[in-house]
């Protein structure tokens, strides 16, 4: 197993993947490490619905689709180089559909007090990616479904007080990404005051 720094500087968004099935228990060893994550007040209301069935896949990606084209798209071409835009544009054409698994998470509106609800579920999905990652498996945070959250809910059998709050793609990297790039933390860090180096 991979050191817990390694993964984290190797963690990258992975929109294309191979045929390769993704074993059940691979599967389970994710969801658990993101069944590890806190939440407020240990309340857990996390859900996740594993999708494998590949028409169900597709038409989660056709929605990824119809958010990229309506919009995304246009928002993102101004924003990204040509070389990441083009990946982008391949994974939300196509790619999401393409992977062997694609997990739907779900957040049980009962569980916690709406303001911490996102803060409850979301490392949970970083404790998931994290995982899939030392595990040899691409995966990526997608939230373009969400623009159809009532959709994105009906195909996966959510029950009203469950809302949708990120979809990952998983399976077995197309191709190796080199390391993330990232700014130095002299850039993000401030000491007791915005503005204040680090």
């Amino acid at each position: 197993m991979p050191d817990l720094f390694d993964v984290v500087r190797s963690q990258r968004a992975h929109r294309r993947f191979a045929d390769d099935p993704v074993p059940d228990a691979v599967i389970e060893q994710v969801l658990e490490a993101a069944t590890f994550a806190p939440s407020a007040e240990n309340r857990q209301p996390w859900v996740f619905v594993v999708v494998r069935e590949p028409a169900l896949r597709a038409r989660i990606g056709d929605l990824v689709r119809r958010a990229w084209e309506g919009g995304a798209r246009d928002h993102s071409a101004g924003r990204l180089p040509a070389g990441m835009l083009a990946d982008v544009d391949r994974g939300a054409t196509g790619g999401l559909a393409g992977a062997p698994v694609i997990v739907v998470v779900g957040a049980d509106t009962g569980d916690v007090h709406p303001r911490a609800l996102e803060a409850s579920v979301f490392p949970a999905v970083q404790n998931l990616l994290l995982a899939a990652t030392a595990l040899g498996l691409g995966s990526a945070l997608m939230t373009l479904p969400l623009a159809f959250p009532a959709e994105l809910a009906e195909l996966v059998g959510l029950p009203d007080h469950v809302r949708p709050v990120a979809v990952v793609p998983l399976g077995v990297p197309a191709r190796p990404l080199g390391p993330p790039r990232r700014r130095p933390v002299s850039e993000k860090a401030h000491r007791d005051r915005y503005g204040a180096g680090w």
